[in-house]
């Protein structure tokens, strides 16, 4: 008797003859005889099956066994492979499917269709093509996939990985924090909730920055939580609008205590397929980082880093690099594409040209040295009659090789570049040149930010480079009440494969230098904040913490190219629910309890929202 949920849900629902999946208990006979020494989870606890499918091997013959799964084969009802999450198991071994489980087959005494189905909108299987919007529309049908069965159950070891480091190897507290609060100062949008009092908002939280403060100064000393944020902004490949992380906080800890338990965290639960983690991790300036690699979140799997070539071209001729020369912050930057000319294209070349005319409307001018000589333009030519033997050694360049070269304010240039970076990273790859191996996890701590930047609407100003509750750099402090756009600050993020999977930093635990910070230096309205400073003045002690993006390492992890394809039920790229159409309107007799009238836009308002959207497209 044969009783199974037999078939892989990597390997799809549907049959080659027909396109319906059902759902079907049988039974067999069993005896299970598991003789390892290490723990093994019983799959098959508190429900109606006795083995999963994908269990069963030749030492289970004569056994009596019951089964539940879906159809994932049918030929003339009488030839049946079976399916469930462990696996696939079969009545007859169709000719073109390998099975662990080839070795035996199920001899059927009785079967019991649980549920029929209807014909699927996409066959579940890998290499069927699916768009992305067909795929969340049809979720609960994407999820049975391998690829999704495997992201989300790796999630979840991991996730049990990282309380069992946290709370049974380091006494770390599991606390529950609101969802509904009020608007903060600072940061990214937030979600807005009406209430019943008119005029009066709650705000889902983009963090639960403030609560975790909060805690430390009640003495919980060790705090962590599987934290579930938002945030109302443009959805891209590596946000949602809702998200996970793993939130941390400490009391009387350093920048090097953090760094060290999250090391051990990842090294704790990291996948033992995916190598080892190897701590502890390097560390990099923030300005080494904008001045080697362009960016805050650098990818130090390949080279090709941003060289300053300024000093050689001091007394050139060549006027766009006179120009920028002459200007404050002015400088030359170059970088080494190797083996350049002998894999990109003139119309590569041209397209990155035009790229960095259009996004910083600067010029990129490419150098080739020996090879392709030709492509030279006369700027560039002349560059090489100039400084030719210059460039070659201080960029130790060889005859394949391409320079580009750039030149305008430090961090400008050093972004432009940076981007150029990468695009030709994609280039050459595109090629078939490997430059970042996807088997490996380079993990980098970058620190040393500024405290404040400028804002972008008004210079003059300054903002938070992360949140206002981040702690001044020791060794700045007295810049704070002079030049506070000198002062660097204790913030540190963690950055993988040049993505950022966490931040955090030590925090400000007197309450009068917050409050010099919000009011003086920030302009915020430290009513807002009430709260939190006065809580600092009952004694706080110096704490700090991080936040990991539980969402965007599952991503790296995995090799999913989405965090969507981490995430049970994601939102679309406008933030959209495409399965269940959320968000959906309210009758308008239910928002009046909220005090709220919907102003429907006019044409033109709903045109210039549109085209200012960051992605306009669901997929």
């Amino acid at each position: 008797m044969f009783s199974c949920w037999l078939s892989q849900l990597c390997r799809g629902l549907s049959t080659p003859t027909r396109r319906t999946t059902q759902l079907i208990w049988s039974s067999a006979s069993r005896s299970l005889v598991l003789s390892s020494q290490r723990r093994i989870p019983e799959l098959s606890s508190f429900v109606a099956r006795t083995n999963t499918c994908g269990e069963l091997r030749s030492s289970h013959l004569g056994q009596e066994v019951t089964l539940c799964g879906w159809i994932q084969f049918r030929r003339q009802n009488i030839f049946l492979v079976l399916r469930d999450f462990h696996g696939l198991v079969q009545v007859v071994i169709p000719q073109d499917e390998k099975m662990p489980t080839g070795e035996i087959e199920i001899k059927v005494k009785t079967a019991k269709l649980l549920n029929s189905c209807k014909k699927l909108p996409f066959e579940i299987k890998d290499f069927m093509k699916k768009t992305e919007a067909l795929r969340l529309q049809y979720r609960y049908l994407d999820l049975r996939s391998v690829q999704m069965q495997y992201n989300l159950r790796l999630r979840s070891q991991m996730v049990m990985k990282m309380r069992e480091y946290l709370c049974n190897l380091h006494g770390f507290v599991d606390v529950e924090t609101p969802t509904l609060f009020k608007r903060t100062p600072g940061g990214a949008k937030e979600f807005v909730i009406p209430s019943r009092e008119p005029g009066k908002f709650y705000s889902l939280p983009q963090s639960p920055q403030q609560f975790k403060q909060l805690l430390m100064v009640g003495g919980l000393d060790r705090y962590f939580q599987v934290a579930r944020c938002y945030r109302d902004e443009g959805s891209r490949p590596d946000r949602q609008p809702e998200f996970t992380q793993i939130d941390i906080e400490m009391s009387f800890v350093d920048q090097t205590g953090v760094q060290s338990l999250i090391e051990g965290l990842l090294q704790y639960s990291w996948p033992s397929d995916k190598g080892p983690v190897v701590v502890p991790f390097p560390s990099m300036p923030f300005a080494e980082a904008l001045a080697s690699y362009g960016t805050d979140k650098p990818d130090t799997r390949f080279g090709m880093k941003i060289v300053d070539i300024s000093d050689m071209f001091r007394n050139t001729e060549v006027g766009f690099l006179q120009d920028a020369l002459s200007k404050p912050q002015g400088t030359v930057k170059a970088i080494c594409i190797r083996k350049g000319a002998k894999y990109l294209k003139r119309k590569d070349i041209e397209s990155i040209r035009k790229f960095a005319a259009d996004h910083f409307n600067e010029e990129v001018l490419p150098i080739f040295l020996k090879t392709n000589e030709n492509w030279n333009s006369p700027v560039a030519k002349f560059i090489m009659e100039e400084q030719g033997s210059g460039l070659v050694k201080l960029l130790e360049t060889q005859e394949e090789d391409v320079v580009l070269l750039t030149a305008g304010e430090h961090k400008r240039a050093c972004s432009l570049m940076g981007k150029l970076r990468l695009e030709c990273a994609d280039l050459l790859e595109a090629r078939g040149v490997v430059l970042r191996d996807p088997a490996l996890f380079s993990f980098l701590w970058v620190v040393d930010f500024p405290l404040f930047l400028p804002k972008e609407e008004n210079p003059q100003e300054l903002e938070s480079a992360h949140h206002p509750f981040t702690a001044p750099h020791p060794s700045d402090i007295h810049l704070l009440y002079t030049e506070p756009h000198k002062v660097r600050s204790q913030h540190y993020d963690l950055v993988l494969n040049g993505n950022e999977i966490g931040g955090g930093s030590i925090r400000i635990h007197n309450s009068e230098l917050q409050h010099y910070v919000l009011a003086t230096v920030l302009k915020e309205d430290v009513k807002l904040l009430s709260h939190l400073l006065q809580a600092l003045d009952y004694g706080a002690p110096p704490h700090g913490g991080i936040a990991l993006g539980l969402d965007r390492l599952m991503c790296l992890v995995t090799g999913a190219p989405s965090i969507r394809d981490v995430i049970a039920f994601p939102k679309s790229f406008r933030g959209h629910d495409l399965m269940s159409n959320a968000p959906d309107s309210i009758p308008p007799e239910e928002l009046k309890p909220y005090h709220i009238q919907v102003s429907w836009p006019t044409d033109a308002e709903t045109e210039k929202s549109s085209s200012n959207h960051p992605c306009r497209s669901e997929s």
